[in-house]
């Protein structure tokens, strides 16, 4: 694979041959064509709502294209082929999809499935020498997790995390503020965020599918919200549960936990995650000289927020799409977002969840 810098490299010695006619300027706009690099040519695992929302979203995309796909469902493999054009050779079913080893059009698989069948997917692509793209959270616990980084680093391709927010400009904003001290010393982080789950049946209400509930789901934004804000990584955890739907909500699928986390500078951070409350999806944090405030503060769209210094203006990007030209740049560029979205980002988070559901167990504050 090319690079940029080879593009523009060969494309510099070529134009030394060219006519007098290619001027410099005619020179720079050939190689504008194709200043946003290498294309991530991706395949998408996993067919469902939100697979098809990051499809959508990669059609806007400059350096991420959307080339294959794997379902286990062939009506899906059919119609989606359809509508986003990808041929029959870029079609897989999950007992065929390690033949990605041998074709040359697909670089990496976004995996988007539910969270029990990430890490052997993960396993899997890697041994297929494609890069891994997990939806989060990356796996059921932290020993899967660094299985897949295991993995993924023996292979020699990248692990990536769908952390779609780490590219989001609002967020972006806050967390530079807070990087330039505009807050001052910070005391205090709040994060709420949950809906109402509806339908019983789905694979989130399932544990053997979804590992826990709302916190594996939903309440991972927060504990990631909390060390994006705060910048820093939590050295305790206290938990609680309440469970008011327990034909609803079986054993291992947890409703509603309530969890704080303690940081080494001294702030807590007191955070909410359910699957039986709407309007839930709000980021504060107060500093001694200032404040910041996200409502909502993970939706797909469009984040709202404020600080003492005003209301953020950022424009609005689908986040996906943001998301997914910059996995492009880490791959390609090494160029890094402003929080890491790689398999030790993911790790962290896990360890958290992990510290949690024993804080949740046995009442007791767990150290990190």
């Amino acid at each position: 694979m090319s690079t940029r810098r080879d593009f523009l490299e060969k494309i510099t010695i070529s134009a030394i041959g060219l006519p007098l006619i290619y001027n410099s300027t005619n020179l720079f706009a050939a190689a504008t064509l194709h200043e946003e690099g290498e294309i991530l040519n991706v395949a998408i695992l996993g067919l469902g709502s939100y697979g098809e929302r990051v499809a959508d979203a990669m059609q806007d995309c400059k350096r991420a294209k959307l080339v294959g796909l794997i379902s286990g469902t062939p009506s899906k493999l059919t119609e989606w082929g359809a509508k986003y054009n990808i041929p029959e050779k870029n079609r897989y079913n999950y007992e065929t999809y390690d033949q990605i080893k041998d074709n040359p059009d697909i670089d990496a698989v976004y995996i988007i499935t539910p969270n029990a069948l990430h890490k052997e997917a993960a396993l899997r692509v890697a041994k297929a020498s494609k890069h891994v793209i997990s939806e989060k959270p990356m796996g059921l616990n932290a020993e899967e997790g660094q299985a897949m980084i295991d993995a993924c680093k023996a292979a020699g391709v990248h692990l990536l995390v769908g952390y779609r927010l780490h590219f989001e400009p609002k967020t972006v904003a806050v967390i530079k503020m807070r990087q330039e001290g505009a807050f001052g010393k910070l005391n205090f982080f709040q994060g709420q965020t949950g809906f109402d789950i509806g339908d019983p049946t789905q694979w989130r209400l399932d544990k053997d599918l979804a590992g826990g509930g709302s916190l594996m789901d939903i309440g991972i934004y927060s504990i990631n919200g909390a060390r994006y804000i705060t910048g820093e990584e939590p050295i305790w955890v206290t938990a609680q549960e309440t469970k008011t739907e327990p034909e609803k909500f079986k054993e291992g699928v947890d409703e509603t936990i309530q969890f704080q986390l303690g940081f080494p500078s001294g702030i807590v951070a007191s955070c909410l995650s359910t699957y039986n409350m709407r309007y839930l999806d709000r980021f504060y944090l107060a500093g001694d000289e200032g404040f910041a405030e996200m409502q909502p503060s993970t939706g797909y769209g469009p984040i709202e927020g404020r600080t003492h210094k005003g209301k953020l203006t950022q424009p609005h990007t689908t986040h996906q799409t943001l998301q997914m030209d910059g996995m492009a740049r880490i791959i390609y560029d090494n160029e890094q977002p402003i929080v890491p979205v790689d398999g030790e980002e993911g790790l962290k988070d896990l360890k958290i969840i992990d510290a949690i559901y024993k804080a949740v167990e046995t009442g007791e504050k767990v150290e990190l």
